[in-house]
């Protein structure tokens, strides 16, 4: 955990943003993985974390901001407990050690929150996104289930994703830490590939490093030959002449924050001249993003400035036509690459989430868009100077979706459909970086960065 001073801070700007009212903050309980006792690897909601730094199951707080009360519930272990697990720390312990006063058993928190709703006064909770907490609620608050989503508050959602958004300076240290992981995951998977390994083999290498050295991996590993199909967790291929494989991962370390990097190698060690003329562009997206991001500017700007280079390569290449700018503006390019630049990154490698997209990645200013590709982009606000995000240009080709385009005539003007036909095998090429926003632009986390052009790659690949 952080020092204490650190929490108490946090929880005081939350009160502070949320004058006079009653806040309702669950942690995360155990999940059974096949039966009760045998549990998925715990993890504690993000939000609790950030507020209260335990990584404890069953636990939730109150905060009434009227009155600055903050309150812990949770069970102190038994004997049988004891036996199975050692000795604990007790819930006033814990909560003491972050600064707040006051703990109860859980189930006092009914009795709490039932007091809070027969004075009148609202319940401020953020959406729920396990079961059981969903449960928890309609037991404590009488919603249906159904309704939680929608009931749930839009003042504290701000209120935290305020916050959370601006990376201190404590926090920035640890996703510098969990970059460090990152890079040793893909490192390994760079140096160890060889023709014959089975995907899994190296997947298995890379998530090996991260429970070695952190917590877990950030996110289900993306590593396979069919580099076209975005988010594709399957690793039973064999690694073959001639094709790329994209690597997507990352590491969360032991206080919990998170990397994402991507990177795109041959699966021999050597690019084919067609593979390294796309892997060019990408990487030319890649670093022209990471040149514009600062502050002053939106993300959706610098996702737009990314898509025109993409583009640009594409008609030198002769897989698109026309005019660079009417080809983005129309949205011709998201062929190519249906997603956005990047996301939010912190203590979820998609950053807050959980809390909806619209107040995370959006604000009163800026707005989500309804164009495919464009539509996709999950971070689009103005740029602050703390903001960790993701800068992930791609270049994919996807077979189905040419094919879509081409019979609906869809952005034809702009695609040269017919020589896409020598790259239905091609696959895809995803580079990914993670910045931080600094006052007067963006620095690289971690300590150092993937090799990134083609030469790089080919050099420190063990092929």
């Amino acid at each position: 955990m952080f020092d204490k001073d650190i929490y108490v801070s946090r929880r005081a700007r939350l009160m502070e943003s949320m004058k006079d009212e009653f806040i309702l903050l669950l942690g995360n309980n155990e999940a059974p993985c096949n039966y009760p006792d045998n549990a998925y690897k715990f993890r504690q909601d993000s939000s609790f974390l950030y507020f209260f730094g335990h990584s404890h199951p069953a636990m939730a707080a109150i905060l009434d901001a009227s009155t600055g009360e903050e309150v812990i519930f949770a069970d102190d272990v038994d004997i049988d407990d004891i036996i199975w697990m050692g000795p604990q720390e007790s819930i006033a312990q814990k909560a003491a050690a972050v600064g707040v006063a006051k703990s109860e058993p859980f189930s006092k928190l009914k009795e709490y929150v039932g007091k809070a709703i027969s004075m009148g006064r609202k319940v401020h909770y953020l959406p729920p996104y396990r079961n059981y907490n969903k449960i928890l609620l309609n037991e404590l608050l009488g919603l249906p289930i159904a309704s939680l989503k929608e009931n749930s508050s839009v003042k504290l959602i701000k209120a935290v994703v305020d916050l959370r958004i601006i990376k201190e300076a404590c926090e920035i240290e640890q996703i510098d830490m969990a970059c460090n992981i990152g890079y040793a995951m893909h490192f390994a998977a760079m140096k160890m590939a060889r023709l014959g390994m089975v995907e899994q083999e190296l997947a298995g290498i890379m998530e090996g490093i991260a429970h070695q050295q952190g917590s877990m991996t950030s996110f289900a590993t993306i590593l396979s030959q069919n580099g076209e199909t975005l988010h594709n967790h399957s690793h039973h291929q064999v690694l073959t002449e001639g094709r790329l494989f994209v690597v997507d991962a990352g590491a969360e370390n032991n206080m919990n924050y998170c990397s994402d990097f991507t990177r795109t190698m041959p699966s021999s060690g050597k690019f084919t001249q067609q593979q390294k003329e796309i892997y060019n562009i990408v990487a030319a997206a890649n670093n022209l993003a990471a040149g514009y991001a600062k502050p002053g500017i939106t993300y959706k700007e610098v996702h737009l400035e990314a898509c025109k280079v993409l583009a640009k390569g594409l008609i030198e290449l002769g897989l698109m036509k026309g005019d660079v700018e009417e080809a983005v503006a129309a949205g011709a390019h998201a062929l190519f690459m249906p997603h956005g630049l990047g996301h939010n990154m912190g203590l979820d490698v998609h950053d807050m989430e959980d809390l909806g997209q619209i107040y995370v990645g959006y604000d009163d200013v800026t707005r989500p868009s309804t164009q495919f590709g464009l539509a996709s982009l999950r971070m689009g606000r103005e740029l602050k100077a703390g903001h960790v995000i993701t800068n992930e240009p791609g270049c994919y080709f996807i077979p189905a979706l040419i094919e879509k385009w081409r019979a609906e005539g869809t952005n034809k003007e702009f695609i040269n459909f017919d020589k896409l036909k020598e790259y239905y095998t091609f696959g895809g090429i995803r580079l990914e970086d993670d910045l931080l926003i600094t006052p007067d632009g963006c620095r690289l986390l971690g300590s150092k960065r993937l090799p990134i052009t083609p030469e790089e790659v080919e050099e420190n690949m063990g092929c």
